[in-house]
C-alpha cells in the first residue's frame, strides 16, 4: 500500500512542475506587454521631447537676449533653454555638416538664436502655434523667425495615437488569452488529483478540508511562478536597455516594481480561483464521470 502511495505522489509532482514553469511562462508574456504598456507613454513623451524649437533674434543687444532667454526658461513649455551665439552656431553648422566654411566664407551669415525643446504635453500643433505666436507678440521687434519642424510634429501625433490605439486593442486580447491559459495551465495539473479529491470526500471530509492545502498550495505554485517569471523579465529588460542605451533615459523603477507586483498578484489570484473551482467542480461530479 505504501509504495502504491509513493509512486502515487511522485507522478503528481511533474505535474506542479510544469504548472509552475505554464504559468511562469505565460506571466512573462503579461510581464513583457505590461512593460511596453507603462513605458509607451514615457517613451513617446521622449521622443517628443526632442523636437527643438528655434526662436530666430534680429537683435544683438544681450541684455535683451537675456531678458527674452529667463522669460522663456520661466514659462511651463520649455526646456534645456539655450543661447546660441554665432560661433556656437557655427560648431553646430560644421558638426552637422562636416565642413568648415572658413576656407571659404570670411563673415558667418548664421542668426543668433535661442534654442528650447518643448515639453511633451505642448508638442502638437495648436499648442506650437499658440507658443509661438505669444512670443511673437512679446518679442516681434526682436525676433526674425521662429522655426520648428511642423510636419514632424503632425506625423509623431499622428502615429503615436494610431499605434497606441492598436496596442491597446492587442494588450486586452493578450490579456484574456493570459488568463485562459494560465486557467487551463492550472486545472490540467488538477486533473491528475481529481480520484484524489474524491476519494477524500468519499471518507468524509468537508471541502474546506480538502480545498485548504490545495488552495496553499495554489499560492505558493503562483507565487514562485510570478518570481520565476519576474527574474527572467528582468533579465530581459536589462538586456534591451544595453542594446539600446535610449531605453535608460526612460527606465523608472518604480513602474517596473508596479509591475512585478502585478505579476504577482495575476500569478497567486488566478492560480487560487483556478484550483479551487477545479477542487469544487471535482467535488460536485460523480465518481463514474471522472474516468
Amino acid at each position: 500500500m505504501q509504495p502504491t502511495k509513493s509512486s502515487s505522489l511522485k507522478k503528481s509532482k511533474p505535474n506542479y512542475i510544469n504548472s509552475v514553469v505554464g504559468v511562469a511562462l505565460v506571466l512573462l508574456l503579461m510581464g513583457i506587454m505590461g512593460w511596453v504598456f507603462l513605458n509607451f507613454e514615457r517613451a513617446g513623451n521622449a521622443l517628443k521631447e526632442d523636437i527643438k524649437v528655434q526662436i530666430f533674434l534680429r537683435t544683438a543687444n544681450k541684455d535683451s537676449i537675456s531678458q527674452m532667454q529667463q522669460y522663456i526658461v520661466s514659462q511651463p513649455f520649455a526646456k534645456n533653454v539655450e543661447y546660441i551665439d554665432k560661433e556656437k552656431a557655427k560648431q553646430i553648422w560644421n558638426k552637422d555638416n562636416n565642413e568648415d566654411w572658413a576656407k571659404i566664407l570670411d563673415a558667418n551669415p548664421l542668426p543668433e538664436s535661442i534654442d528650447f525643446y518643448a515639453r511633451a504635453a505642448y508638442v502638437n500643433k495648436d499648442s506650437l502655434n499658440n507658443i509661438s505666436n505669444h512670443i511673437m507678440t512679446l518679442y516681434g521687434n526682436q525676433i526674425t523667425e521662429i522655426k520648428y519642424p511642423g510636419e514632424l510634429v503632425n506625423n509623431i501625433n499622428e502615429k503615436a495615437t494610431r499605434f497606441g490605439l492598436a496596442f491597446l486593442v492587442i494588450s486586452c486580447i493578450l490579456c484574456i488569452i493570459v488568463i485562459f491559459s494560465i486557467d487551463n495551465t492550472i486545472k490540467l495539473a488538477m486533473f491528475s488529483n481529481r480520484f484524489l479529491i474524491k476519494t477524500m470526500q468519499m471518507v468524509g471530509a468537508t471541502r474546506g478540508f480538502i480545498a485548504r492545502p490545495m488552495d496553499i498550495k495554489a499560492i505558493i505554485n503562483g507565487f514562485i511562478s510570478a518570481i520565476i517569471a519576474i527574474i527572467l523579465l528582468y533579465g530581459i529588460i536589462s538586456w534591451i536597455e544595453n542594446q539600446v542605451p535610449q531605453l535608460k533615459v526612460i527606465h523608472d523603477n518604480t513602474l517596473n516594481f508596479i509591475l512585478f507586483g502585478g505579476m504577482i498578484l495575476v500569478g497567486v489570484a488566478i492560480s487560487l480561483f483556478s484550483t479551487h473551482r477545479s477542487v469544487i467542480k471535482y467535488l460536485k461530479m460523480k465518481l463514474d464521470d471522472l474516468y
